[in-house]
């Protein structure tokens, strides 16, 4: 047996800032934490808190919730920025990186931590940000899959990126991905 198989998931999840879309999140972080998978955001408000939250209300669980937070350096120690991290974190990677000023896709964002972090990515309805994070997982190669449900968004994902409109669309996605890796009960 590798390391790798060793290795709890990390299920990605990427998606608005402003809006909760909690029709989507919630189910989601409820099967992720049943899954027995790591879940990990940037770690902020929006679809970010609402998956998060979903997740460690489910008791038993084993897997953690990680955000990858930006943080501020004042006198070079380590400071969450305002609203980071949501309540539900229980792993925060504070980053030096900016949060705002640049694109998602640029070298200096904390996007591509989020997504070399991910195992397989769910990216759910959001703005520019999330969908530079599902350009960073095609460019990347990692298996994503794009969570609309009935919600419209201005901007196509990517050829080749499924577009699953049901949770057991997620649900099948996931576990192909990991599948062999999920933790034995």
């Amino acid at each position: 047996m590798t390391a790798d198989h060793l290795r709890r998931p990390v299920v990605g999840v990427m998606g608005s800032s402003t809006q909760t879309f909690e029709d989507l999140a919630e189910p989601l972080g409820r099967w992720l934490a049943s899954l027995g998978v790591h879940l990990l955001t940037g770690g902020g408000v929006g679809t970010m808190e609402a998956v998060s939250r979903a997740f460690v209300g489910v008791h038993p669980r084993a897997g953690l919730v990680i955000g990858v937070l930006p943080a501020d350096l004042p006198d070079g120690i380590a400071v969450p920025r305002q609203g980071y991290p949501n309540s539900a974190v229980e792993l925060a990677i504070l980053t030096h990186l900016p949060l705002s000023g640049i694109t998602g896709t640029d070298p200096r964002s904390r996007n591509h931590i989020n997504i070399l972090s991910s195992d397989v990515v769910v990216v759910l309805p959001g703005n520019e940000g999330t969908e530079s994070e599902m350009t960073l997982a095609v460019r990347y190669g990692k298996p994503v899959i794009a969570f609309f449900g009935d919600h419209d968004v201005d901007w196509r994902p990517p050829g080749g990126v499924p577009v699953a409109r049901t949770m057991a669309d997620v649900e099948r996605f996931v576990r192909e991905v990991v599948g062999e890796r999920l933790p034995r009960v």
